[in-house]
């Protein structure tokens, strides 16, 4: 529901060291199989002849945004020329389908693969049909192959097969009267994804691509913490494990099988240092403009492994992160929603089979709305919304201007405190759970409010389907008993622990108060005795009855104390509390306002 890596940073770091310790040992032989090191124009050693220029594109984080995203989700920051920057309209399967069509235009060899997300926490186009409109529209632009992602567990194994190989939805059945879904015509590939029972790879975890006698092997795997960040029921049954060791394991066995150039799809991230998708990534040196997980994975990974296309924290960057021996590497990543799409020249060697890593070349380009519309999905898109319509367009209230959620720029954002409000207000009554307070992931926040209309709606009306798009993993809400002491302890887990590198802040309801000192480090973030309620201050032993999304009752997201609450109260959906509370709050004539964000203090 939310990007992050789920385990401690120390241990993390501490297994990819040693696994990194366990590539270099096998370096010295590596090396000597390597290509000579390239001269100005990259090919020194090589015999032109044998250069075969393959075309990779990637994209990663779709999120079965088949429609161009609204409001600020639509947009890439640019860096212009003079330093200033603005933001580029971008995104839409339609422009997608015509950017990878247009690039892949007098390239041989072009291969499209993809980072993971490509369903799950999809706007309701998609959603409303299990993804399968995103399924039909990433078999229409050829996609090659995917890594799976932690969204595409959201409703379980079972139905990611399904999507994979066919057959009508088990309780929903045929969309359409004669036509039974395919399934994805690409291999989602799943390497560090286990069984339980068998102990084996739950889908293939790699793919050899094939080509007039090229072959490049993908190998994907999603980030370990995958079951911090999906519901217990998506998961069950499933074990996650290390991306290095996965990697390289595989990385190994491909060798085996004379494969020698090898592409890594991981669905895990980095945190750039500029929000600017075309900032030199490799400034002060190479990856120096890059931190966060993929740097330490990346560091791990096998010299065997020739490029990383990554993804999971929807930003935009391509590095060459060094190697183990210390060569450098591409790492990319696309940001999200089809906005961007990455061209990379891998330059493959036909004398050894492999790839010539210092002639590798990559940049991201957005996916821009000032080009043609692909015509069959246009044509895609309008089918499906008329299946669509008679849900997607009903009224569900009203709003005087944006209220960001996604698009917010600081860590409590409005359409936050929205849905923390609408929770509280559908849980408070005593038969509903007598609800105190509320917290809400910001994680499950998947989009802005927009104050423009989307369709013949009008401005200033949302929509089933806009707030479908907000929250759309339709999770059921929890009342539960907490003390508050406990509350503390939730509210210290947002800083610290596996949440200490990239913090999560709850988004809380009305009346609820407290101060983080940014200034300070981990848990000491939280000044306890700031924390109010309607103005009192919490007391640690008393007991308060608090409303929740059921991931967040389950201790998604690192927030382990709050799995220890008591006296479970299960209700309604969270959209179907934020539509009421949409319906309860607004008019025409009587806008929902955005509301200040002022419920968190925040020093820095």
């Amino acid at each position: 529901m939310s990007p992050t890596s789920a385990r401690p940073q120390k241990k993390r770091v501490t297994r990819r060291l040693l696994a990194a310790a366990a590539g270099l040992a096998t370096v010295g032989a590596l090396a000597s199989a390597m290509p000579a090191v390239a001269s100005q124009d990259g090919n020194k050693g090589h015999h032109k002849d044998d250069l075969i220029q393959v075309q990779l594109l990637s994209f990663n984080d779709l999120h079965g945004n088949l429609e161009p995203p609204a409001g600020s989700s639509g947009n890439v920051t640019e860096k212009q020329a003079d330093g200033t920057t603005k933001a580029v309209p971008a995104g839409g399967i339609e422009y997608l389908a015509t950017s990878l069509r247009k690039a892949r235009e007098g390239n041989k060899f072009s291969i499209t693969a993809a980072g993971g997300d490509m369903v799950g926490a999809s706007p309701l186009l998609s959603g409303l049909f299990h993804d399968e409109p995103t399924i039909e529209a990433l078999n229409k632009i050829d996609l090659d192959v995917t890594a799976v992602g932690n969204h595409e567990f959201d409703e379980g194994l079972t139905e990611l097969t399904r999507l994979q190989k066919g057959g009508c939805h088990p309780t929903e059945g045929c969309y359409e009267k004669g036509k039974k879904f395919k399934g994805a015509d690409f291999p989602y590939l799943a390497a560090n994804v286990t069984s339980e029972k068998t102990g084996k790879p739950v889908l293939k975890p790699y793919e050899i691509w094939k080509k007039h006698g090229v072959k490049i092997g993908f190998i994907g795997v999603t980030l370990e913490g995958t079951p911090n960040i999906v519901t217990a029921e998506g998961v069950k049954g499933l074990k996650f494990h290390d991306e290095i060791e996965t990697v390289n394991k595989y990385a190994k066995e491909l060798e085996q099988q004379g494969v020698k150039s090898i592409v890594a799809l991981i669905h895990e991230g980095g945190l750039p240092a500029s929000s600017s998708y075309n900032y030199d990534c490799d400034s002060p040196a190479p990856g120096g403009g890059v931190s966060g997980p993929i740097v330490d994975i990346a560091k791990g990974i096998s010299p065997q492994v020739d490029a990383l296309v990554t993804g999971h924290t929807h930003n935009a960057y391509a590095c060459t992160i060094p190697d183990p021996a210390g060569n450098p590497r591409l790492v990319t990543s696309a940001a999200s929603f089809g906005k961007l799409y990455t061209d990379t020249t891998l330059t493959y060697d036909r004398r050894t089979s492999d790839i010539v890593r210092t002639s590798v070349k990559s940049a991201n380009h957005v996916v821009s709305r000032d080009q043609p519309k692909a015509q069959d999905m246009t044509d895609l898109i309008a089918r499906w919304n008329t299946l669509a319509a008679p849900i997607s367009n009903t009224p569900q209230g009203f709003i005087s201007a944006d209220i960001n959620g996604r698009g917010a720029t600081s860590p409590e954002s409005p359409l936050g405190d929205v849905i923390a409000d609408a929770q509280l207000a559908g849980t408070a009554a005593a038969d509903k759970g007598g609800a105190q307070l509320a917290f809400m992931n910001p994680g499950g926040i998947r989009a802005d409010l927009v104050y423009a209309a989307s369709g013949a709606e009008g401005d200033g009306v949302v929509t089933y389907g806009e707030a479908f798009t907000v929250q759309p993993f339709t999770n059921m809400m929890n009342v539960l008993d907490l003390t508050g002491a406990q509350i503390v302890t939730a509210l210290q887990q947002q800083v610290s622990g596996s949440n200490a590198a990239s913090p999560k802040i709850l988004q809380v309801s009305e009346g609820f108060t407290y101060t983080l000192d940014m200034t300070k480090t981990g848990a000491d973030r939280v000044l306890t005795d700031s924390v109010r309620l309607n103005g009192e201050a919490l007391d640690p032993a008393k007991t308060y009855r608090v409303a929740m999304n059921e991931f967040l009752g389950g201790g998604g997201d690192g927030f382990a104390v709050l799995a220890e609450g008591k006296n479970k109260l299960v209700g309604p959906s969270d959209l179907d509390l934020f539509n009421a509370y949409l319906a309860a709050n607004s008019t025409a004539q009587s806008p929902l306002a955005p509301p200040a964000a002022d419920r968190i203090t925040i020093l820095r």
